[in-house]
């Protein structure tokens, strides 16, 4: 039996196993089933027979058809697409087409290549370039993989090649190097907006529906974790430069390289002007707009399609973007099976069982123990999606049985803002994460080292987080 053959028999046999097991004392047998369908579709979403999207929507389609989620099929179907008029599964596929913008049109590119010209003339100004192109780009590309590994990789990787820094030949030289930063600060911009990390706009929507409303905005996001983010931000290239120092520490050539990459873009043209107009608006918009009376997905959205009317992109373009359709049936699939847990009575089950194991602890003691928990639990997941769709449900229901009303909202912008900076610990925690350590600069070893040193330092502000906001 082939490889992909087992790992397609391995979620249905999970499936089967707690399907045919007794339900737990308190748990409904209907709740049960759910569970197990749930079960299935996390091992499937970590081992990835099939595509990640086509393992949420088989999982929809089980429980739709035996029944789970209604009393009427009418009920269960629509159960089913209920994840489709989700207006966060729209804001993220709205956020897709920005992205799609920055790169079609070149700005995303010269933003890149301008930061080096004027900050690469060592290798430390050169980390700080690396950084401030993905700060530049990460409120409106909410896929880590597209900005970072899809719009800095192709300029950074190139850079250290002008110095004969090569994965076999003096890979410390600067290559080892720029690849370290180039991960690290993705994880850290990705945790510093709301719209820097898909996960994270799912992680919104699931803690929305497992605690009766608790709404996350945008502006109220930014709050809390740019300030919280800023000193790594700016400490991430000089602990690098410090722990994982490159041998190559200055770097003439690379601005002059930069400048000339810019003259062959030639000057800056009127559609890059307009995507910067356009994702300036959709920034104010996002911030401002509920003062405003304007929802922020409704005005990502409208701005989509002026980028079309303009032919900023095209609907071709749209229409023939797998990876915003894939996010989209993706997120939605796990946005209905999510909202099922609940009505399911799953989640007030677990919040039972935590209830009489977990009484002795404070408030304060709980939160911290759930944050360390959520972030080192990742180090078994190859995905941030399958992690925010495990664990967010079942960290939610025991954070509104023990965290105070006026806490939960804080509470639940760190829980979900850990999201993006826990992407640092493994060579797979994050989407960008294969591209950078696939480019053969960094071994294995030495990545995993220098992800506990990174990555416990990042958990560290994070629980310093929760001291300072709770």
């Amino acid at each position: 039996m082939s490889k992909k053959a087992v790992n397609m028999l391995i979620p249905v046999l999970v499936l089967l196993a707690f399907w045919f097991m007794p339900a737990p004392e308190g748990l409904s047998a209907n709740g049960w089933h759910f569970l197990a369908v749930f079960f299935a579709v996390v091992v499937g979403l970590i081992i990835e027979p099939v595509p990640a999207a086509l393992v949420g929507l088989v999982g929809v389609s089980v429980v739709a058809l035996a029944g789970l989620a209604g009393k009427t099929p009418g009920a269960n179907i629509k159960w089913a697409l209920s994840g489709f008029s989700n207006s966060v599964i729209w804001l993220i596929f709205a956020a897709f087409m920005f992205a799609l913008g920055y790169q079609k049109t070149g700005l995303g590119k010269r933003i890149s290549l301008i930061m080096i010209k004027y900050m690469g003339k060592s290798s430390l100004g050169l980390g700080y370039a690396i950084a401030f192109s993905d700060l530049l780009l990460a409120p409106f590309m909410p896929s880590n993989t597209a900005r970072s590994a899809g719009t800095i990789y192709p300029i950074a990787i190139n850079i250290p090649l002008i110095f004969n820094s090569t994965p076999e030949n003096e890979p410390r030289k600067l290559g080892a190097y720029i690849c370290w930063i180039a991960i690290a600060i993705t994880s850290v911009t990705s945790s510093m907006f709301l719209t820097a990390l898909a996960p994270n706009l799912l992680a919104v929507d699931l803690v929305a529906k497992g605690s009766a409303g608790t709404i996350i905005e945008w502006g109220a996001w930014a709050k809390i974790m740019v300030p919280l983010m800023i000193p790594l931000f700016l400490i991430t290239p000089l602990l690098t430069y410090l722990i994982f120092p490159p041998t190559q520490k200055y770097s003439p050539e690379a601005p002059a390289w930069a400048k000339a990459e810019l003259e062959k873009l030639g000057s800056i043209t009127f559609k890059e002007i307009l995507m910067a107009s356009l994702a300036l608006l959709a920034l104010v918009l996002w911030i401002f707009g509920k003062q405003w009376g304007v929802d922020a997905t409704a005005a990502a959205v409208a701005i989509v399609c002026i980028m079309v009317l303009t032919n900023v992109i095209s609907w071709d373009d749209v229409v023939s973007n797998k990876s915003a359709w894939n996010v989209l049936v993706w997120f939605a699939s796990l946005v209905a099976l999510a909202s099922g847990l609940k009505d399911a009575g799953v989640l007030a089950w677990i919040g039972k069982v935590a209830e009489a194991n977990l009484a002795g602890m404070t408030p304060t003691a709980l939160m911290v123990s759930m944050m360390i928990l959520f972030f080192v639990l990742h180090y078994f997941f190859a995905s941030t999606t399958a992690h925010t769709t495990a664990l967010m449900p079942i960290f939610v229901a025991i954070a509104v049985k023990f965290v105070g009303a006026d806490q939960l909202l804080p509470f639940f912008i760190l829980l979900s803002g850990s999201l993006g900076v826990m992407g640092i610990i493994t060579p797979y925690g994050t989407g960008p994460s294969p591209m950078w350590y696939g480019a053969g600069y960094i071994s294995q070893a030495r990545w995993w080292g220098l992800g506990a040193i990174f990555g416990g330092l990042y958990l560290l502000f994070m629980v310093l987080g929760v001291y300072i906001y709770l």
